[in-house]
């Protein structure tokens, strides 16, 4: 197999639509995102069926624009990497179905990608990329002077997500184990939802964390209920291996503090402001940021700011909480919301403290795209892993 092999990623799990092509799984040739927020933005959120629309509209020339900045033709890609889910079922259908006839027409073998999965390795792609980069090392032995260390707790945060996962490599391939999921709303979905009903606009985690750190974080008190693992038996602490065993989970849940957001809001009059404030936005065609500070008042960022750090602090602390239950070495924290700058710096003040070393994609590397697929897949391509002609798009596909 080539271990210098060109790998066409494509991914439409959701609203963007995106095509990258990367080389030995380690550094980007070229990287395309079709965004869909302008269409979606007057619903308050993604409207599944205009998504699948839009990236019927859009597949051909982002695929057409990644092979141009990439300077290749089809026949130049040596495998097609495409997202098979988790994700909104009519968008995956549409990667799915276009990368299924481009790799028959031409000749190339299909890999299927876990949309997780492609998060992790948006993190081990620019760490492999800088490690190339210190070691003039390329392909699967630049992983060697990586100095990664086993076993990585990795925390995939997006608008569709919240898991963590155990991850462990085995020769070209990696392995992963869930101990924590979301038991309703995800984090980047609580954002948008709450940008949404402070009339804030879609996608709400961006403006969020712009005006967070005008208020005060400590204005509104949040609580988060404590979630009961259904695998603990009531154990004592000497037995915490035993549970560790058994599963220990570190779950989450998000739904509660959506709705305190909202208890505030009612019982603090601020419809009437939220009502003018979401008026004033449908008529700026493209807010910047000045435009949604101008719009708040001190009530309002106080809110935003203290559900920001309520959310970011209930990571932090189930996230490191789990990496000593486990014992884990390295921790990477991936999508879209980490892009978030309080999230980040949250992160790597106490992983600093816990003396664990984090890491985060790059911004552009946190959203969706197709580089982290097509990242993933190097080590299917190299174990010859490739999807059979009849595979289809699985919306609900776990990782493991």
């Amino acid at each position: 197999m080539n271990c210098m092999a060109l790998i066409l990623g494509i991914e439409t799990s959701c609203d963007e639509t995106a095509a990258a092509v990367v080389r030995s799984g380690e550094r980007v040739i070229s990287n395309i995102v079709s965004s869909q927020y302008a269409v979606h933005r007057p619903y308050g959120g993604v409207v599944p069926e205009l998504a699948s629309r839009e990236h019927l509209r859009n597949i051909v020339p982002v695929v057409r624009a990644a092979l141009e900045a990439a300077k290749i033709d089809y026949v130049g890609i040596d495998a097609v990497a495409v997202t098979q889910g988790p994700g909104l079922a009519g968008a995956l259908l549409v990667g799915v179905s276009y990368a299924k006839a481009l790799a028959f027409a031409v000749g190339k073998p299909l890999i299927a990608v876990n949309h997780l999965e492609g998060h992790i390795h948006a993190v081990l792609l620019e760490r492999l990329q800088q490690a190339r980069s210190a070691t003039s090392v390329e392909g699967a032995d630049a992983a060697a002077e990586d100095g990664l260390r086993f076993p990585v707790l990795a925390l995939v945060v997006s608008g569709g997500h919240t898991h963590l996962y155990l991850a462990e490599r085995q020769h070209e391939s990696w392995t992963y184990r869930n101990i924590g999921k979301t038991r309703d709303d995800a984090a980047g979905e609580a954002f948008d939802k709450v940008a949404k009903l402070l009339g804030l606009g879609y996608p709400g985690g961006p403006v969020i964390d712009q005006l967070a750190k005008h208020g005060d974080v400590r204005a509104v008190k949040f609580t988060f209920a404590q979630i009961k693992s259904p695998q603990r038996d009531g154990k004592d602490n000497d037995q915490k291996k035993d549970q560790q065993l058994a599963g220990e989970r570190f779950d989450f849940s998000f739904s509660g503090i959506k709705t305190a957001v909202l208890r505030y809001v009612e019982t603090h009059a601020m419809q009437p402001q939220i009502e003018a404030r979401r008026s004033a936005l449908a008529a700026v065609a493209n807010p910047k940021p000045d435009d949604y500070l101008a719009l708040c008042d001190r009530q309002t960022l106080d809110l935003v700011a203290s559900f920001q750090r309520a959310v970011v602090e209930d990571l932090v602390v189930k996230t490191l909480a789990a990496a000593q239950a486990y014992e884990v070495e390295t921790l990477f924290v991936t999508g879209g919301v980490a892009a978030n700058r309080e999230l980040r710096a949250t992160f790597e003040e106490s992983a600093m403290r816990a003396g664990l070393p984090v890491s985060f994609p790059s911004r552009p590397l946190s959203t969706d795209n197709a580089a982290m697929i097509a990242a993933a897949a190097y080590p299917r391509f190299l174990a010859r892993d490739f999807a059979s002609g009849d595979f289809s798009a699985e919306a609900g596909l776990a990782l493991r």
